[in-house]
């Protein structure tokens, strides 16, 4: 499945754009759409504060035991999982280090996205594709 690149502001041009995709999140009887940056060199998939909590998460400052680091700068995290899923694929746990830092972006990175699906960029043509791990 091919998706487009996007920006997020209508005052960017083509030169912004990211693969950004959307996909709906599930835990427990909590659903949310969401808009996630596809991110081959972020190590984890980092989940926002605030989707954390439409999720039905609780924050637990005993159990933000995972380290962020780039742009979110070794700020603490805790382990989310949620259910996800993408167009007509069928769902995929993902494992999210869920943050308390303002505005933080959706991420899906390495652990776990790039396990559970293929990706390839066509950056040219302002293009990507996903598709399911072959098993």
């Amino acid at each position: 499945m091919r998706f487009k690149y996007s920006t997020t502001d209508s005052s960017q041009n083509e030169f912004d754009s990211l693969p950004r995709i959307t996909l709906i999140l599930r835990r427990e009887s909590q659903v949310v759409e969401v808009v996630g940056l596809v991110d081959s060199g972020a190590t984890v998939n980092v989940l926002p504060y605030e989707i954390g909590i439409a999720l039905g998460a609780i924050w637990d400052d005993s159990k933000a035991i995972i380290r962020l680091t780039g742009n979110l700068g070794s700020q603490s995290a805790m382990p989310v999982f949620a259910s996800a899923e993408i167009g007509e694929f069928a769902p995929v746990q993902l494992a999210f280090a869920w943050t308390k830092i303002a505005n933080a972006p959706l991420i899906l990175g390495q652990t776990n996205f790039f396990l559970e699906f293929d990706v390839c960029f066509y950056r040219s043509k302002l293009e990507f594709e996903i598709q399911p791990k072959l098993e």
